[in-house]
């Protein structure tokens, strides 16, 4: 019962307050001169019904999905429980159009990339993935496979794919995991740029989650990043103007606001928190 449901106890309270000599057996008409029904304010209001916990193990007995990720000699089957698969929006979609027959069922997604499906059904049924951020900390939990600086990017990419699945897939706890793990990542200029350019590709443009950190990063460390890879930042300025511009406006933004500062408060250090990056020539 919550605390604004009436108490039990209110209508014979009620009850016992009522003058003794008005006769309660008489009708509506008695209590009301009018005719008019009196509301029963000291009423118990139905409450929602408290929904059904499905259990783990009514998911584990429900059909098993067939699911053909790539295509040609890329192609791989993997498998899932239908009752798992539709807590995505897009799955459940897919999964209406099975039939009751007995007849297989199967899902292809011949352009999605399988290590991130993997993530994608290990987050279905574990409610995470690998790497697992460290609690209370801003690092990811450590594998001796894992470099601890992301020189290429992959790892990058990897948060990046999952990321891109869960906003295809519409899970977006999914989707807040993936980009809280990013931010988590230790990378190299070279790595940025392959996942700047991941970014622009696959994301849209009113994309705020990782795009805009992506233009703020490079609108912050433009002037050191770009000497350790001038060629790849050229490269994706060119490819994808929208970077470009956004890192521009970022700078210029950035330019304005400390002359502000300057102004009411001369001499004032400034300072921010960024994603650690380690050089290119350190790192090796």
């Amino acid at each position: 019962m919550t605390e604004d449901t009436p108490a039990a106890g209110t209508s014979g309270a009620a009850a016992a307050a009522a003058p003794a000599d008005i006769e309660m057996a008489e009708g509506a008409a008695a209590e009301n001169p009018d005719g008019s029904e009196l509301p029963f304010a000291e009423g118990v209001p139905e409450e929602d019904p408290v929904p059904k916990r499905v259990s783990f193990t009514q998911y584990l007995s429900s059909p098993i999905v067939t699911l053909l990720i790539g295509s040609g000699d890329s192609e791989t089957i993997l498998t899932a429980h239908q009752g798992l698969l539709t807590q995505s929006p897009y799955f459940a979609d897919a999964c209406a159009e099975f039939a009751d027959d007995g007849s297989p069922r199967q899902i292809e997604l011949p352009g999605e990339d399988l290590d991130a499906m993997g993530c994608f059904l290990e987050f279905l049924y574990t409610g995470d993935y690998f790497p697992k951020k460290v609690p209370g900390q801003r690092t990811l939990e450590k594998d001796p496979s894992i470099p601890d600086v992301d020189m290429t990017g992959d790892q990058l990419l990897k948060h990046a794919k999952v990321y891109t699945l869960a906003e295809k897939f519409g899970l977006t706890l999914l989707k807040n995991l993936a980009s809280s793990k990013i931010h988590c990542v230790n990378s190299t200029a070279k790595g940025e740029i392959a996942y700047a350019r991941y970014v622009y590709q696959f994301t849209a443009k009113d994309d705020t989650s990782i795009r805009v950190p992506v233009a703020n990063f490079w609108a912050t460390r433009s002037h050191t990043l770009r000497a350790e890879a001038e060629d790849e930042f050229r490269g994706l300025c060119l490819e994808y103007p929208q970077f470009g511009y956004d890192v521009l406006t970022r700078v210029l933004d950035e330019k304005l606001k400390r002359e502000r500062n300057e102004k009411m408060h001369p001499g004032a250090p400034g300072s921010a928190r960024k994603r650690p990056r380690h050089s290119s020539s350190t790192a090796a």
